[in-house]
């Protein structure tokens, strides 16, 4: 949902499930003396008003001991935007952004702007979309769970990482509950009990249940097997050999014989999939994509050869399609050719089109000069590395590409990473990772103009290379003029892109001062001057100016 209020603040509200997005923008001279933004939450649902807080403060009025982060109205924000973090799926709040002048300790409030916005409920019409936390190296969870693991931790941190990811998982293959419904599944990591033992249950009470699994002789391959075993669900189970990667992750569901739904995502059944890497399960309520996916997955169950089944891709899923006018077009691979993979790069590199991208094993060479444009264009880029496999020379060399096209301007990238030290202005150490090959950020999305009128949304088990189109076994959707699936993605995407920029930012640091970290680092303090902080957002080109701009919906 969106909604934009104007006044000496124009303030434009964006709401996923559990984000709340606030893009702000005023006149340039009205933000002459401005030191930051106050901004008071009023929970309408439950009832409850409050001032959001941040970490960072005034240097001058600072207690100097005792203080973990500050009420906006003391110490305000110095962005142009902000997000709430806090919200709740369905929840109704209002959002009252006050202009703050004057000094330290003395702050003067000028003209508010009030913004009253319903957070995105769960399920809503044809698709529902489901994030993990995907944030167990956080201080959230470092303060839950003080000096834990999660396996130390226990239940209470599983359901918590989770959100609402595994039970709407959970939810969704529970709706075979009788044996009018039939379930048809294809998963990479078929390895969670829980989620196994679903699938058992769907079928003791009648459902046709079938799942095509990773079956090689490798290690995931053989991880399935022992949880197939352990669950007693080797009846259910078709064993697919002949890929040379079967990477999907779907369940479809028919009724009466008729397909209705597909979940689909980025989500593998296993603890670190559900639990450790942000990852999303996307449901789709559509009949004729439902239908299409059984279609590849009967395909699947021949175990046919790379071949045989690039024959059924191009004769089924004919790609790319002739025009944009489809608004869910599911693509499927592998295919011959590397005809999809170009068409990905095109939607990409869209002329004039924002572009947020999740990256999990970094952005191949054919990806790069999408971002390489120093053009005003606003791109994203969330990596959990910058690049995957390769010589200790080759890696170096593209590295170093990546890190001189995040120096351009309107190019904003994040790596996944951790708080591995405690004397961060008074933050906590955080848990490591438990993640496997992909430690934080094992999504595979794409969002091109997500906040525009007619957003594009592709999103899937792909990981953006070339081999995930004509070798592997794959499956993504692109969702056209979805405003709602945007949204949602928009909001998880600047949750996760805030919580890893930051810690990049740390990470960097200690590489750079080695033991000397500790006494080289800078409290992250507000400025006491405005003429610090605010003409950097409108210095026309800056990264600030643009996302300003972009966000506002200038």
């Amino acid at each position: 949902m969106r909604r934009k209020v104007s006044g000496r603040v124009t303030v434009r509200a964006i709401s996923g499930t559990h984000v709340v997005f606030l893009a702000l923008n005023m006149k340039e001279s009205d933000a002459n003396g401005l030191m930051g933004f106050a901004i008071q939450r009023t929970d309408l649902t439950d009832d409850e008003t409050i001032w959001l807080r941040g970490n960072k403060t005034f240097a001058s009025i600072r207690p100097s001991t005792g203080i973990e982060d500050a009420s906006s109205h003391e110490h305000p924000f110095q962005a142009f935007q902000w997000a709430d973090y806090s919200a709740k799926p369905g929840y109704r709040y209002r959002y009252r952004v006050v202009p703050m002048y004057g000094s330290p300790g003395a702050l003067k409030r000028k003209a508010a702007t009030s913004v009253t916005i319903t957070a995105e409920p769960l399920s809503g019409g044809t698709h529902d979309v489901h994030f993990n936390r995907g944030a167990i190296a956080s201080q959230a969870f470092a303060k839950r769970f003080p000096g834990l693991t999660l396996d130390q931790a226990g239940p209470p941190a599983y359901a918590w990482l989770a959100r609402d990811l595994l039970p709407a998982l959970l939810g969704f293959i529970a709706k075979a509950k009788d044996g009018s419904c039939s379930l048809r599944a294809a998963i990479y990591e078929l390895q969670w009990p829980e989620v196994l033992a679903a699938f058992g249950a769907a079928s003791r009470a009648g459902a046709d249940v079938k799942i095509v699994y990773h079956a090689k002789d490798d290690e995931t391959g053989a991880a399935n097997e022992v949880q197939i075993d352990k669950a007693g669900i080797r009846a259910l189970c078709v064993p697919r050999r002949n890929a040379k990667l079967m990477h999907n992750k779907f369940i479809v569901l028919s009724k009466a014989g008729k397909p209705i739904s597909v979940w689909t995502g980025s989500t593998n059944l296993s603890r670190n999939a559900l639990h450790g890497q942000l990852n999303v399960g996307h449901a789709i309520h559509d009949r004729v994509v439902a239908k299409a996916f059984l279609g590849y997955w009967t395909a699947l169950t021949a175990d046919p050869t790379a071949d045989g089944l690039k024959s059924w891709a191009e004769t089924n899923n004919a790609l790319p399609p002739d025009d944009d006018a489809d608004l869910l077009t599911p693509v499927f691979s592998p295919h011959r050719g590397r005809g999809v993979f170009d068409w990905w790069i095109d939607l990409a590199g869209a002329p004039g089109k924002p572009l947020f991208m999740t990256f999990p094993f970094g952005i191949v060479k054919d990806f790069r000069p999408v971002f390489d444009k120093n053009d005003g264009v606003l791109r994203f880029g969330m990596l959990d590395r910058y690049v995957n496999g390769g010589t200790v020379a080759s890696r170096a060399v593209a590295i170093a590409d990546i890190q001189r096209i995040c120096r351009h301007p309107n190019i904003v990238m994040a790596l996944g990473a951790r708080i591995l030290v405690d004397w961060i202005d008074g933050w906590y150490r955080e848990s490591s990772a438990i993640g496997v090959n992909v430690n934080w950020v094992h999504t595979k999305f794409m969002l091109i103009d997500p906040l525009g009128m007619k957003p594009v949304t592709l999103t899937g088990s792909a990981n953006w290379s070339e081999a995930s189109v004509n070798v592997n076994d794959e499956n993504m959707v692109v969702i056209r003029g979805d405003k709602r699936v945007a949204d949602i993605y928009f909001g998880e995407f600047m949750r996760i892109f805030a919580h890893h920029r930051f810690r990049e930012s740390v990470a960097r640091h200690i590489e750079e001062f080695g033991s000397a970290a500790f006494n080289t680092w800078k409290p992250q303090d507000l400025f006491e001057d405005w003429r610090k902080w605010v003409p950097m957002h409108f210095r026309a080109g800056s990264e600030r100016d643009i996302k300003r701009r972009y966000f506002s919906g200038e």
